[in-house]
């Protein structure tokens, strides 16, 4: 059974009911010797605990998108077929332009959220040049089928999850698509196509998002074979003008990395609950040595790249959440490159999907502005920290808590 599964679910809600059943039936009606009666009711202990908190585990993760299967959390899952040593540019020297067009079979993606707002599609695609073979989420926009559209080329959001998290979490447990659907009908927000890949490519490591030679090209998976496949497959606008890549916790800090190192690949980047140092997610492979942590690092690419990168950045947090880190970013940035920070108090929650599911809309209504349109210079000073004056967790969470009656916490 599909650790996601509904069937899985509903088995395990039965062995618990069951599980407490038991005891009180046969507790008293066991019979034999005195030590075989006690190891009895130890183990019936144990199968109600065991159940209890099979099933909690896999509530959480059912609403979080943790582990989307089996392999993932019993760290079997390898989908790296080769790792080759791709060049500072991910590419290994091979003419993108001259590869031929990737032709991809979808079909309608499984679990909760999943058939909302129109239905997420899914396939298998194998990395030509990164090696990764993985599964691909889709979303289209409301627009995309209606004739009025049907010679528009739309732009793309690439959405990332944390580690461990599933490529299904944006629509599963953030609902994007379901949040962002009535808004694009309505003008509010662009019709954006929504693209999630696997970021969880080797067994009980986080990747990085980086190229790692000998081990996994999981930034050219990111930034080359899912954008081909993409425009290959669908009326997408070409990079970087039409491309953006977002993510949370361990997926910001690799929506940022992606950003500075591919201006030439996305024009914006949302990095909720992020972090610079690669060592804020000590499982990851570029936090074992300081080269690669520097190598990898957003802030110190940023400061060292030759010419400042003509992108956008979005960047949230909460105070030792991403926040700090955030204002670092927004301090050295140089014209043409754009810092957009928003605070986050503690107030809002913590790190969770409670904590970025209400930052979607803001953040997409950002990249609604920023997509297309001129970059100028600018940065975002460290805002004083607001009251709450009442506002609600979700309003806290996506910035829009009123200001009104804010004052300067000592």
């Amino acid at each position: 059974m599909s650790l996601t599964g509904t069937p899985f679910l509903c088995t395990l809600v039965v062995l618990s009911v069951a599980a407490l059943v038991v005891p009180l039936v046969l507790w008293s009606r066991i019979r034999g010797p005195r030590v075989l009666r006690a190891a009895a009711r130890a183990l019936m202990l144990l199968f109600a605990q065991g159940t209890a908190v099979a099933l909690v585990f896999t509530l959480v993760n059912n609403a979080n998108n943790l582990y989307d299967n089996w392999a993932d959390l019993l760290g079997t899952g390898d989908h790296v077929q080769q790792a080759a040593d791709l060049g500072a540019d991910g590419t290994g020297g091979i003419s993108l332009k001259r590869l031929p067009k990737v032709r991809q079979t979808f079909a309608p993606a499984t679990g909760p959220g999943m058939g909302a707002a129109g239905g997420v599609r899914v396939t298998q695609l194998k990395g030509r040049v990164s090696g990764v073979n993985a599964e691909v989420y889709v979303w289209l926009p409301p627009q995309y089928g209606e004739p009025a559209y049907r010679h528009r080329r739309f732009p793309v959001v690439e959405l990332l999850p944390g580690y461990p998290g599933s490529a299904k979490a944006w629509f599963g447990s953030l609902h994007a698509h379901e949040q962002l659907e009535p808004l694009m009908r309505d003008g509010q927000v662009a019709p954006f196509i929504l693209v999630a890949p696997r970021t969880n490519l080797l067994a009980g490591v986080d990747t990085g998002c980086a190229n790692i030679p000998g081990t996994v090209d999981a930034d050219t998976w990111l930034s080359v074979d899912v954008p081909k496949m993409v425009m290959d497959n669908f009326r997408a606008q070409s990079a970087p003008r039409g491309w953006a890549v977002a993510g949370y916790s361990a997926g910001a800090h690799c929506a940022a990395r992606l950003a500075i190192a591919h201006p030439d690949r996305y024009r914006a980047a949302v990095s909720m609950s992020g972090y610079n140092d690669p060592i804020g997610e000590r499982d990851s492979l570029t936090a074992q040595n300081p080269t690669l942590r520097a190598a990898n690092n957003p802030y110190l690419m940023l400061r060292r790249a030759p010419v400042p990168p003509r992108i956008a950045l979005y960047l949230s947090g909460q105070p030792h959440d991403g926040y700090e880190a955030a204002v670092a970013m927004a301090q050295i940035a140089k014209a043409p490159t754009t810092v957009h920070v928003v605070y986050i108090p503690k107030s809002a929650g913590g790190h969770n999907m409670a904590l970025w599911r209400p930052q979607v809309v803001p953040a997409f209504r950002w990249l609604t502005e920023e997509m297309g349109a001129r970059v100028t210079a600018g940065r975002a000073a460290p805002p004083r920290s607001p009251s709450t004056a009442g506002a609600t967790p979700a309003e806290l969470a996506s910035g829009t808590a009123s200001r009104a009656g804010a004052v300067r916490r000592r």
